[in-house]
């Protein structure tokens, strides 16, 4: 399926809490009205046996190489407003497995270690430098469908910490793809990420063996030791101040601050008032 290049990601987010409150896993799973397992494999394999994997021979590359030589994403910058979707090959594929097609799947490639911060609850960083563009972690938990989502946000208080993000790929035809993933009962490390309104991090959907993608982190800049490691739960990689930021929601509820401390901090974290609504789903297209 022909994706756009764009994607709007959106984050409801507290303080995280207690680091043993969830299950760990290190990829999707399918949780409560989940329309596709993100478990099942649906994309077929490239035939790249001989040859590297590369435009106009490998099936899994649309129109350009996803990664260099190095393994960090080709199309990321400082200016980067979008997200571009990835496609790596996957276990069909008769490509090797050094394949560098293949870098979200090898999993975590540095050391990274949640702390607790002063102002917002647990948090990661890494212990060592990661250079611009390499893949970090990816944002995992349970893939449920939007009446669990509404159900789950509408039972939270304001003490709650709530890690649902929705994201909504706008594809040519003027389709709206949209995955919501919960990592607060089962999830990985990418629960503890901290928003910031100058973040080093950037979410790309990546699909692999399901049209499910995965949520995956790179470097957006260079990365120093002991830095916290932190993403814009709005998607926008620049998430600045402007006249519809309201200091609370269309329900009543206040916004929750930000203490990123960067100097375009917009004051408020980000939230989709979309999964607010109490009835239908939302037309996003």
């Amino acid at each position: 399926m022909r994706i756009a290049k764009e994607v709007y990601l959106f984050f409801h987010m507290l303080s995280p809490v207690s680091i043993l409150a969830s299950w760990y896993t290190p990829d999707h799973v399918a949780g409560p009205g989940a329309d596709t397992d993100p478990t099942q494999i649906t994309f077929p394999g490239c035939s790249c046996l001989q040859t590297p994997c590369l435009p106009g021979t490998c099936s899994c590359l649309r129109n350009k190489e996803n990664y260099d030589a190095n393994l960090r994403l080709r199309a990321i910058g400082s200016e980067t407003e979008r997200a571009e979707p990835v496609f790596e090959c996957n276990i069909l594929c008769q490509c090797s497995d050094q394949c560098k097609n293949r870098v979200v799947q090898r999993g975590l490639q540095f050391h990274l270690q949640v702390f607790k911060t002063e102002k917002k609850g647990w948090g990661l960083r890494t212990l060592e430098f990661i250079p611009k563009g390499r893949f970090v972690c990816e944002y995992a938990g349970e893939v449920l469908g939007f009446a669990e989502v509404q159900r789950r946000i509408q039972l939270q208080t304001i003490h709650d910490s709530n890690y649902i993000i929705a994201v909504r790929e706008h594809v040519y035809n003027g389709q709206v793809i949209e995955t919501f993933v919960d990592p607060a009962h089962i999830g990985n490390i990418g629960r503890f990420l901290n928003h910031s309104c100058e973040p080093n991090l950037l979410m790309i959907p990546v699909r692999i063996d399901s049209m499910v993608p995965k949520l995956a982190l790179f470097a957006a800049k260079d990365i120093l030791p002991e830095e916290e490691l932190s993403y814009d739960y709005s998607g926008r990689f620049l998430n600045l101040m402007d006249s519809k930021n309201k200091e609370r929601l269309g329900n009543g509820k206040p916004r929750k601050p930000c203490y990123c401390g960067a100097k375009s901090c917009a004051a408020f974290l980000p939230y989709d008032s979309s999964l607010y609504c109490p009835s239908e789903k939302p037309n996003v297209s």
